[in-house]
């Protein structure tokens, strides 16, 4: 395995100048054309790097998508790695957030969420390609949604998690220590929508029913939803409603993200949310939503991988620590469907969805050799 980190490591710089094409490229979530853009050169990247079969998978409100395979030596289920490359960042934000490498830091947008990882699972396989080639053969998803719910990829990602052995997902790492990933909550996504009865808020404010009132009445009985003993959150992180100062709210609505750490929490919780009922007898309250993403729980199979990929950064001197979080990924999928899977195999760094966004130049190689070695192992 020391073969590997022997080939990576001096090879730093061409990563990082893959990883500056990567980023300089934007790919916010909603920019179809964008996302379309950089699908087609991610697809010709994994072509000159020879993978032997490249498709698009074309989404028509969406971007695309993109599936690559390598076959290995044996007929054995493959091992399914993910990656997105949509991100956060809207159109522009290279111009204030502009690639960069200071003292070994690595910023610009989507560095570390997560096409840092994304580029360690190319040059991973580019170094198995060089010692001795593939024994299982690999599937690599790279999509175009995760970060507004993967609501076109979803099917597509199960569909190949199906037929895995294993799932590796390239999400950044998680902490200082660059720990993998063994658990994750589950994620909810809610509306609620409140209408009320809009009135001159001084020549007749008691004629009207303000939504704004019962919306923010709901908020605090969302709230009061969070259990942190059981690791359940809720959250409203929007709120829109009204029209003017002097007028009662007609309309309010919010947006509202749930974290569960396991299945039956989740549904405790949807329940709840569902169940909530106006305060004041003439609003009428409307909730949708529901459960996006299955939590990923510990499994055994799991734990098997993590051991693995713990003994064998060990043999290369590359310390592997795990962790869960509250962040959900598209692993959450495959978990459910009962495959072993790893995550935060991705970059070492920090700031995801933030000014501070940064990975560690000298951990690229590290990561995608413990990678290399973690896909020779299975």
């Amino acid at each position: 395995m020391t073969d590997l980190l022997t080939y990576l490591v001096p090879r730093e710089q061409a990563m990082l100048a893959d990883l500056e094409a990567f980023v300089t490229r934007e790919t916010p979530s909603t920019e179809k054309p964008l996302l379309d853009a950089f699908a087609a050169y991610l697809a010709e990247y994994a072509a000159a790097i020879g993978a032997p079969e490249v498709e698009l998978v074309p989404v028509a409100d969406h971007g695309d998508h993109l599936r690559i395979r390598w076959n290995g030596s044996s007929a054995e289920a493959p091992v399914l790695m993910l990656a997105h490359y949509d991100t956060v960042w809207p159109t522009g934000t290279l111009a204030t957030m502009p690639f960069s490498i200071v003292d070994g830091v690595i910023r610009g947008p989507g560095v570390f969420d997560m096409k840092g990882g994304m580029l360690q699972g190319f040059w991973a396989v580019r170094a198995l390609l060089e010692h001795g080639g593939l024994r299982r053969p690999v599937v690599y998803l790279c999509t175009s949604d995760e970060e507004i719910g993967s609501k076109t990829s979803r099917a597509l990602i199960e569909r190949e998690a199906h037929d895995a052995a294993a799932v590796l997902v390239l999400e950044p790492s998680s902490g200082a220590g660059g720990a993998l990933v063994t658990a994750r909550k589950g994620v909810g996504m809610f509306h609620v929508e409140v209408d009320g009865r809009a009135a001159h808020a001084g020549r007749d404010p008691f004629a009207g029913v303000s939504a704004i009132d019962e919306i923010a009445r709901l908020t605090l009985d969302l709230h009061a939803l969070t259990d942190a003993a059981a690791g359940t959150t809720v959250n409203v992180g929007v709120i829109q409603g009204g029209t003017r100062s002097n007028v009662i709210a007609a309309h309010a609505e919010a947006r509202v993200d749930v974290r569960a750490a396991d299945p039956a929490s989740m549904e405790q919780v949807t329940r709840d949310i569902l169940a909530l009922r106006p305060h004041q007898p003439e609003g009428r309250v409307r909730i949708s939503g529901g459960a996006n993403r299955p939590p990923m729980e510990r499994a055994a199979g799991t734990a098997l991988l993590y051991d693995t990929a713990a003994r064998l950064g060990a043999a290369m001197g590359v310390n592997v620590e795990e962790t869960s979080t509250g962040g959900g990924s598209d692993g959450n999928f495959c978990a459910a469907l009962g495959r072993p899977v790893l995550d935060g195999m991705g970059a070492v760094g920090g700031g995801a969805h933030a000014l501070t966004e940064h990975a560690l130049a000298s951990e690229m190689p590290r990561r995608a050799a413990l990678l290399a070695a973690l896909l020779a192992s299975l």
